[in-house]
């Protein structure tokens, strides 16, 4: 996937996020007031209270560096493609003199520059040299 894919479906995922959490701490703020009220009378003192809101400052820094991330990956300039191309080196033909050569050498050179490279039993056998000789 692309970065920015990513990037929209994080903001995606921060977001709900955000608004789950911000859901979720009105209800539970709403209980823990009814319940502190009930016991202590007041709901500045409650404990549970200050955990409910520290909880929710957590999520919300969570959701909050989602976001961030998600934008730097939104806006981030996408990576270039690299493209490499291997240049064909140009078989440089050699021009050899052959005229050193006797009638059976030249034979050999014949068939070995023809198929590129071969064996010894190979060349006996197409030849019709002996060992010694080849």
């Amino acid at each position: 996937m692309e970065n920015k894919n990513i990037g929209w479906f994080l903001l995606i995922v921060s977001i709900l996020i955000m608004i789950f959490t911000f859901f979720y701490s009105n209800a539970l703020d709403d209980a823990v007031r009814t319940s502190c009220f009930l016991q202590h009378g007041d709901v500045e003192s409650c404990e549970m209270f200050d955990s409910v809101t520290k909880q929710t400052y957590f999520a919300l820094a969570i959701a909050g560096v989602l976001l961030i991330v998600s934008l730097f990956l939104i806006f981030s300039k996408p990576n270039e493609r690299v493209i490499v191309k291997k240049i064909k080196e140009k078989k440089v033909q050699k021009n050899i003199d052959l005229t050193g050569f006797r009638r059976e050498e030249k034979q050999v050179y014949a068939l070995v520059k023809e198929n590129g490279a071969m064996f010894q039993a190979d060349l006996i056998e197409k030849t019709g040299f002996s060992k010694a000789r080849m």
